[in-house]
């Protein structure tokens, strides 16, 4: 949808942007950070051309923007800045529906439109409509803002540090609601911030700049588990994963070669073989697809007399499992809710790929901790 290939940006000697090259798909709400003067407000001030590059080109659909006429690509994408850019002697309605009358839409439906975005953003039309921007809160008027950039049907809607003027909490409800309104509308949003809990919170994908370049580009939870190097780690924290714990995944921390055995394998080395590996259960699968079959464990097996019966005559069938792309916090529902001290991870064909065990979710949940103090000690 919007591709930048090889933008640089200089100033006299002051080279701002350098070489960038990436592209967002449709649909996508990608997240640009980093710190103060990394360049990243300049190249979102580019797609809408308020900012022209030195060099290089920007497409959107596939067409290069520097051919397209100024006015009508800027009303074709939506804009939210920090200081919301309302017009004072405006009413909330006519802030919202000034770009629709400059498109001469019919009245009537421009009317219908503003009702509609009033709503969707949480400003109920008969109360705040009337009103002038300097009689509402701050969150209020960044949700006139947000309904005012979505008010043409933009495929893009370009953001530049929103929310960061709002205090924590109106912030946060903010987020939320943007969260929900990019699930059900699904836009091409780019949203510049430097605030990487708003990056991680919001964003499909995150761009982290420096100097005017990028550093890595990627999905938060690549971001946070494989930075590409220590000051990308440093930025991110090197303890953020534990702040996002649904990007720990069940792959990052089962048991991979759980202890298994055939269903024809008797009681007797069963016991035997649970004894020689230190565990207390088995998982019988299937010796050539490794399809899970059932669980036997060592309390249940120890009564029964004749000790050359096959597991298969004891093992329980019934039993939660886990997927790989499960994470950490579906685990602890799982153990905790159903008091178990093991979970087997089952791929799409209930195929035996790992464990997890009470065991190695306290391990994985302390790291945290050890992490943490080696963090402070060095």
């Amino acid at each position: 949808m919007i591709r930048f290939e090889n933008i640089s940006k200089h100033y006299k000697t002051k080279q701002v942007l350098n070489h960038i090259n990436f592209s967002i798909q449709k649909g996508q709400l990608v997240a640009i950070i980093g710190g103060s003067g990394c360049g990243k407000t300049t190249l979102l001030k580019m797609i809408n051309r308020l900012i022209k590059p030195t060099s290089g080109s920007i497409y959107i659909g596939g067409k290069n923007i520097k051919h397209m006429d100024e006015v009508a690509l800027r009303r074709k994408i939506g804009y939210v800045i920090q200081q919301t850019g309302l017009f004072p002697h405006m009413t909330v309605r006519e802030n919202i529906e000034l770009i629709p009358k400059l498109q001469n839409i019919q009245a009537e439906t421009i009317h219908e439109n503003t009702r509609k975005l009033m709503k969707m953003v949480g400003l109920n039309y008969d109360e705040f409509s009337e009103r002038y921007p300097t009689e509402l809160s701050g969150g209020q008027q960044q949700r006139v803002g947000v309904a005012r950039a979505f008010a043409t049907d933009p495929d893009i809607v370009l953001m530049d540090e929103p929310f960061s003027a709002l205090d924590p909490i109106t912030r946060s409800d903010l987020q939320d609601e943007l969260v929900r309104l990019q699930s059900k509308l699904k836009k091409t949003i780019v949203f510049v911030t430097h605030d990487m809990d708003e990056a991680i919170k919001i964003a499909d994908a995150i761009c982290i700049m420096k100097d005017g370049k990028i550093l890595q580009y990627d999905t938060p939870e690549n971001i946070l588990k494989y930075p590409i190097n220590e000051f990308v780690s440093d930025f991110v924290g090197k303890n953020r994963i534990w702040s996002s714990p649904e990007y720990i995944k069940i792959s990052d921390i089962m048991i991979e070669r759980p202890i298994t055995a055939s269903k024809d394998l008797s009681i007797l080395k069963c016991i035997d073989k649970m004894r020689q590996n230190k565990v207390d259960s088995l998982l019988i699968v299937e010796e050539e697809s490794k399809c899970l079959l059932g669980i036997v464990k060592a309390k249940h097996l120890r009564g029964i007399e004749d000790k050359t019966q096959s597991a298969q005559t004891f093992m329980s069938k019934n039993f939660p499992v886990l997927s790989p792309t499960h994470c950490i916090l579906d685990a602890l529902k799982i153990v905790t809710e159903n008091h178990l001290s093991t979970v087997p991870v089952v791929d799409a064909h209930f195929s035996l790929v790992g464990l997890i065990t009470r065991s190695s979710l306290v391990t994985a949940l302390s790291q945290q901790y050890f992490d943490y103090i080696e963090e402070e000690m060095a």
